[in-house]
Formats: structure tokens, sequence, C-alpha cells
């Protein structure tokens, strides 16, 4: 259960799985966790009760860390697939993140133009008018979804504040398939409760709802780091392909990450 977080606004560039080489630009504090979520596989740990959203860095030193980091890049002629925001939480959380994503794009342009714009967020923020908008300017939108059983997702998520899953899966549909869902599957049990996401009545849920929000493909993987709760399985990787399975039969791209 040796978690970490990352301790600087702008991190790597590091290989992702899922990613190819990714930048990553983490809004969060670098000494804290703040996050909706409190996911018992979070590799940043749980996030601390009563953590207040404050300590965000400043969009100007996001703006100026990054430029300096993509031209020493650029400087030693280095190779780069993603700027990814990511990083100790849910980067939507930050109060400029509208601004922070259009000087990021202009960043982009004008220095590393093949590079994508990548957010990884849990879309519970997504149906502010705001942050919407940011998020439809972006290359690639990786937004979780773990559950389509909101009981599970509970357990699995621990979101706080109101959260109704209804309201997310509304929200994801209205990027109108410009998304890519992302979903952990794993096993194990948290607070004596059992949470199984791969059983066939979660499938069918959850692939329901894949077919209703019908994004552009579909990534899925399990356990490969250090979690915030004890006990969690891996599923393996003969299991991922037959859960690919079900939606390549839809008709439903999917990224498998054993």
């Amino acid at each position: 259960m040796s978690t970490f977080l990352f301790d600087s606004i702008i991190f790597g560039p590091v290989w992702s799985r899922r990613l190819g080489e990714s930048l990553g630009i983490n809004l969060l504090p670098t000494n804290r966790k703040i996050c909706n979520f409190n996911c018992v596989y979070c590799e940043c740990g749980l996030t601390p009760a009563g953590s207040e959203p404050e300590g965000f860095p400043q969009a100007q030193q996001v703006k100026e860390k990054l430029i300096e980091r993509l031209e020493e890049m650029k400087r030693k002629g280095e190779y780069l697939d993603s700027i990814t925001f990511a990083g100790n939480g849910e980067p939507t959380m930050h109060p400029d993140f509208a601004q922070i994503m259009e000087d990021t794009l202009e960043i982009r342009n004008r220095i590393f133009p093949d590079a994508r714009v990548t957010v990884l967020s849990n879309a519970t923020l997504a149906g502010n008018a705001v942050i919407f908008e940011a998020l439809q300017k972006a290359d690639m939108n990786i937004l979780k979804l773990d559950s389509a059983i909101e009981e599970t997702l509970l357990r699995i998520n621990c979101p706080r504040g109101n959260f109704r899953l209804t309201e997310v899966i509304e929200t994801l549909k209205r990027f109108q398939g410009k998304l890519v869902i992302q979903t952990l599957f794993f096993s194990g049990l948290y607070n004596d409760h059992p949470i199984d996401n791969t059983t066939e009545k979660e499938l069918d849920a959850w692939t329901n709802v894949i077919r209703q929000v019908w994004p552009e493909y579909v990534m899925i993987y399990s356990i490969a780091r250090d979690t915030a709760v004890e006990g969690l399985k891996r599923v393996p990787a003969d299991k991922l392909e037959r859960i690919a399975h079900r939606l390549e039969q839809a008709g439903i791209a999917v990224q498998v990450t054993p």
C-alpha cells in the first residue's frame, strides 16, 4: 500500500501504458491529494478527510512551467505523444481549469504541435458549462466509469458531495462520442464489503451504458501499481480480453492494457 504523490506541477515525460510518452500537468497541490472521488485503487492514496480545495498552483505558474519544460524537450530533440492533465486528484477542480486549457493548447500548438492534449477525469464536474466547454477543446478526454451500478460505484470510487450516477451518464452522453471511457476492473474487500465489477450483472449494466454513450473507444485495464486499500486483486489478461469481446461484438472499439 505504498502510494505516492506527484511532487511538481509538470512531471515526466513518462511512458504510459495507454498514452505513450506523456508529459503530465498536475493542477493539484504537490504535497497532498485533492479529489471529489476517493477511489480504493488510487495510486495517490486515499483523499484526506476534510481536505479543502485550496492550494492550487496559479494559472500563470502552470503556463511558465509548461513552456520551460517543453522548450527544454524541444532543444534536446525529445519525443512527445501527449500533454496530460493528471496528478494528485481531479484536474477539473482547479478554479482556472478553463484558462489553463486555453494556455496549454496555445503552448502545444507553438512548441509541440503533434502532441495531443489529454484530460484524465472522473467527469463529475463536466456538467458545469464552463468545464464542459473547456473539455470539448481537448484532443482526448479519458473519463472514468468503473461501474454502471451506483451501489458498486459508491464502494469503488467513494464520491464526495452530491453524486448521482444517472447525472454522470447523461453528461457522458453530451460528449456525443468525443470521449474515451476508461474502466479499471478488479475485485477485493473494503470496509467488510466485497467489490467485484466483473460479475455478469456488472458487465451487463456497464455494457448497456457504454452502448448509450458510444465513445471513440473504451480503455479497460486492471491494477498495476500499489493501491490506497490493501487486498485488491487484479483481473488477469484473459478475463480482460473476454470483457473486451463483449464490446467488440457490439461494434465498440476497445483497448486492453493487461
